[in-house]
């Protein structure tokens, strides 16, 4: 009797190692699945555009900052002249445009008539003085004139008809008014000094350094006193949304999880309290296993790029932060809709 019951303790010994066995390395496809990885989150980097020395630097690491907030400022000393100077000669430029626009004034069209009279009549007596001289040398055969002084009254005859003449064509010109070249030419030079103006004030506006995104500053750079240039920067702003844990899925449960899918994240410091959130991106190309991943399955492994977008309004998330995260591949597909878009997350 006794040898019918050993053996039969040894099966059922190890018909209980082999149930034991089996619940410990059971296949874990119809159940969660659990990855590991660390939080990210994206990053600017704000240097000024112009090389100028920071007057003011307006924040501190760690302050949470708003979009359009102003950071830091250069020093402007230098700058403010020259913008005045240019405005000074758009000024000038614009005057000049509507004068010529604007053509002659009645007063100058007056003016330019009485030259011409002036003229005429100056050339008139210049011609009789001549016709006179011309008449006695004529009657006196020569004797009563000299050759000199009718050659003399012959020229200031013939000059002042040039006089005449000269004052009719500007009084002509100044009833036409300016030439289209002329005004083309005053509009280009208008426009010219408006974009050197342009220019300046946008330097002007750049001496502001002004936050692109809601975030918080992860690194303060640099000082006041220090020369700025376009490739220093002086803040490293991290931004709190969109946050996601970057973790990597085993080829063997590819094709259990889907985008949108949910999940819930957690972390050392909070494990009895899950963060929500849902796959936002899945890599489409296969790597090795990154060395933070430590689980000695994946280690050698191929495995793809997951990224599980949560909803952080405690922020409780630090970047590079380790989390755990389980995805439940056997939730209905509505509770798979929604998510961060695939093209966002891709990013």
């Amino acid at each position: 009797m006794n040898k019918r019951v050993v053996p039969i303790a040894i099966v059922g010994l190890l018909v209980l190692g082999l149930v034991a066995y089996w619940f410990l390395h059971r296949d874990n496809r119809s159940g969660a699945i659990v990855l590991y990885g660390n939080v990210d989150l994206r990053q600017v980097d704000l240097p000024f555009n112009d090389a100028e020395r920071i007057a003011e630097v307006l924040v501190e690491e760690g302050t949470k900052v708003k979009a359009g907030q102003v950071l830091a400022r250069l020093d402007s000393g230098r700058l403010l002249p020259r913008v005045h100077q240019a405005e000074a000669r758009v000024a000038v430029q614009s005057e000049a445009l509507r004068k010529l626009r604007n053509g002659a004034r009645p007063e100058e069209v007056a003016q330019a008539r009485a030259a011409v009279n002036a003229a005429q009549a100056e050339a008139a007596n210049a011609r009789s003085q001549f016709e006179r001289l011309r008449s006695i040398s004529d009657e006196s055969k020569g004797r009563a004139v000299s050759p000199q002084d009718l050659e003399a009254a012959s020229t200031a005859a013939r000059m002042s008809e040039a006089q005449a003449e000269n004052a009719r064509k500007a009084l002509e010109l100044t009833v036409a008014g300016p030439r289209d070249e002329d005004i083309d030419q005053a509009k280009a030079q208008l426009d010219g000094a408006q974009a050197d103006l342009a220019l300046l004030q946008r330097q002007l506006a750049d001496v502001e350094l002004i936050s692109p995104t809601d975030g918080v500053i992860r690194n303060r750079l640099m000082e006041p006193g220090e020369l700025a240039t376009p490739q220093r920067p002086v803040f490293s702003i991290a931004i709190a949304h969109p946050k996601w844990v970057r973790a990597y899925l085993s080829e063997a449960d590819l094709g259990r999880v889907n985008v949108g899918a949910p999940a819930s994240v957690t972390i050392d410091s909070a494990a009895g309290s899950p963060i929500q959130g849902k796959i936002g991106f899945i890599s489409s190309t296969a790597e090795f296993t990154p060395k933070t991943v430590q689980t000695e399955e994946l280690r050698t492994s191929l495995v793809y790029e997951v990224r599980v977008f949560v909803d952080d309004d405690e922020d409780r998330l630090r970047l590079g932060m380790p989390a755990t995260v389980s995805i439940d591949p056997a939730a209905p597909m509505s509770e798979r809709a929604g998510g961060e878009p695939a093209g966002e997350a891709a990013k």
